[in-house]
This record gives structure tokens, sequence and C-alpha cells, in this order.
């Protein structure tokens, strides 16, 4: 049953759980607390407008821990940081969980006014305990890592972190008989061989803590990769020559067995395989085929082929060579560029100079008598001639 109260007087909640008793013209008022385990926390007992009314401070028992500025209680962790009208102030140092609790400040008014400070205690977790199912996993398989983050309170929380990517395990929080808290987060995933190295980190979210984490790094079998180069000749493979190939193959674990073989033909009898190179000498066209090198490791086995194709010895020379067409482009422009100036000066000559011809006409052929003597006359007209000028442009 809740008591009503009396004349003048009426209660109201603040933030938080706090609640207080407030006579009009008066307020006391003071806030929550929470402290990390084995440090100080302060509570602040503050009065609006004091009439010089007394101030306490008690413990979650109710026993009086400061009166005024004087400390009844016989525990010297806790010690005054300010006393006025106004506000006292105490602090607690090397703070338990048996400190946690609610905190009374309460104000000599009539009716007594009171406001509640409540001590929340943080515990942080221990060192993150960090696992897998397995040391060692091969590609394709799935594996199982888990996070246990022990002895703190709250719960705390877990998140994966697989390189840059976050990933999400499944938590399970356990409550111990001391109020602590043991949660521990399990997380699957398949892995490739391209997780082969790669660090996953379970990261700890907590009040009381920054930065906890544990970490390990991924180990991923996979089987080899395969491939063939043709060391020599670096061009056509042509008959009389010599062919050397090597087989270049990576894994983990690194390849044990490495083999050459022709597919669906027997290799050359003269055929030299040393380890991972495969040497023939003196090729001919019933050389042509498939040649495949094999590697194989505990995890699986994988291959390349090389298909060989035997020309004639002089295949290849009577082509043309490599023409760069950048070179020709830059020669047609210098060609067309002269051309262009001869062009032009040509133009500037013919405009600027004279040109002449000569034409004759037969003297004295309108002076002739008949017409033979003036064909005469116009024959011999020839000799003396007049030099007739004409112009163009």
């Amino acid at each position: 049953m809740t008591s009503k109260p009396p004349p003048g007087v009426h209660r109201k909640s603040l933030e938080g759980t706090a609640e207080t008793l407030s006579v009009e013209g008066q307020n006391l008022g003071t806030d929550n607390v929470s402290v990390i385990e084995g440090e100080m926390a302060t509570i602040s007992c503050r009065v609006k407008n004091n009439d010089d009314s007394v101030i306490q401070l008690l413990n979650p028992n109710r026993q009086t821990i400061y009166f005024r500025d004087v400390r009844p209680l016989k525990d010297s962790r806790f010690q005054l940081v300010n006393f006025s009208d106004n506000e006292l102030r105490v602090s607690l140092s090397n703070v338990s969980l048996s400190d946690e609790g609610r905190y009374v400040c309460q104000l000599y008014t009539d009716p007594p006014q009171e406001a509640y400070a409540d001590i929340t205690v943080l515990v942080p977790p221990g060192s993150p305990i960090m696992d897998s199912q397995e040391d060692v996993v091969s590609e394709g398989n799935e594996t199982e890592l888990t996070c246990t983050a022990m002895g703190s309170k709250p719960a705390a929380s877990i998140r994966w972190m697989k390189g840059e990517q976050e990933l999400t395990g499944k938590m399970t929080v356990d409550e111990t008989y001391d109020g602590m808290f043991t949660v521990t987060s399990r997380l699957r995933l398949t892995v490739s061989k391209e997780d082969d190295g790669a660090p996953v980190s379970c990261i700890i979210d907590h009040p009381a803590v920054k930065d906890l984490r544990a970490q390990r790094y991924l180990e991923v079998l996979y089987q080899p990769e395969v491939k063939i180069v043709q060391a020599f000749p670096e061009g056509l493979t042509r008959e009389g020559e010599n062919l050397e190939l090597t087989c270049i193959a990576k894994g983990k674990p690194q390849p044990h067995q490495i083999s050459w073989l022709r597919v669906d033909d027997d290799v050359p009898s003269h055929t030299v395989i040393t380890g991972s190179d495969l040497f023939i000498e003196n090729l001919n066209k019933s050389y042509n085929g498939t040649y495949r090198c094999v590697a194989s490791n505990a995890v699986g086995e994988a291959y390349d082929d090389y298909i060989l194709f035997v020309y004639d010895s002089r295949a290849g020379e009577g082509a043309p060579q490599k023409i760069d067409h950048a070179v020709i482009g830059g020669v047609v422009a210098v060609v067309m560029f002269a051309i262009l100036c001869a062009l032009i000066v040509l133009g500037r000559y013919f405009a600027r100079h004279k040109g002449t011809y000569f034409t004759h006409e037969a003297k004295g052929a309108d002076d002739a008598a008949d017409a033979d003597t003036a064909i005469i006359n116009a024959e011999g007209g020839h000799n003396n001639t007049e030099e007739k000028k004409e112009y163009y442009i």
C-alpha cells in the first residue's frame, strides 16, 4: 500500500530508478553511478534553495555515512569531497561488489526528503579464450571456432571478424552463483584455399573494458595448382629442335609427387624426365600429342596439359617481319608535310614571276601580188619574227 504524501508535498520520478520527495521551494536530487570494480565512485546529494536543512547520506542498509560533514560510519573508504548548504559530495574508493545497491540522500525538512542513487558495479571479463574444433582443415570442409568470456558483470557480447569481414556466431549466456556471467560464442564456417593464413578474431564488447580480443590464423590444406611452362624453344616447335617443359605445382602441403605422361600414347623413348622437368631432343612430327603433368599431395591431385605440334624445320622463316605501324605512320606524315610545303612554294613562285612565248606571222603576205608570192613571203617570214609577249598568272 502506497502512503499519500502530506499536504504541500509531491512525489516525482527522476532519471533512471532515482526517486525523490520534494517540498515546494526546495529540491533534493542525485544521480545513479556506474563504476568498475576496484575504482572510485562519487555520490553527490544536491539541494536547491536550501533553508539550512541538514543533509545526510545513508548506505543501502540505511546506516549514516555522513551527517553534514561528519562521518559516523567507520569505513575509511568513504571520504568527504565537498560540503556546503547546497551539496554533500562523498567518494567511495576501491569499490567492490558488496558496495552495490541503493544509497539515500536525505534532507531534514518537515517532512524529510529523500533521493536515491543506485551504484552499479561493473566487472570486466577475463581474457577471452579462443579454441577451434581442429587446428588444420582441408578446403571445402566446415570448421567451428569458439570464444568464451568469463566472469563479467553484466554479461559481455561477442563479435567475430575474419580479416575485415564481420561474421555472425551463436551466443549463449550462463549466470554463475555469484551473479557473474559467462558468455560463449560459436562460429561455424566453410573454408577455401583463400582462407589459408586469414586472421579470425573474437572481439569482446563490455562497458568496463575496451579492445579486448583473441585471434588465431586459419590453416587450410588444399590440393595442388599445376601449370606447364615451355622453357625452350621460345617460339614454334620445329622438327629437329629440342623441347623443354617445366611443371610448376603449388599446394598445401607441397606436392610430394609430380609425374609426366602422354595422353593416349607412350612418351617418346628418349624423353628425359627429371622431377618437374621434361626434355625431348630432335623433335619430329610423330611426337605430336598431349603431354600431361600430374601433381598430388595429401588433399588430392591436379594436372595441366600441354599440346605439342611439331612444325616443318623451316616453318615461320618466310613470315613477314612484324610491321611497326607507328613508324610507318610517322614516315607518311613527314612525306605529306614535305609535299604540302613544296606546293605552297611553287604556287607563290608562279604568282610572282612572268611567263613568255613567241608567235610568228608572215610579213608582206598582205602586199603580195598573187597567192604564190604570198606563200613564198609567208614561209620566208619565219626568219623575221616579231616577238610578242603574253602574260599569265
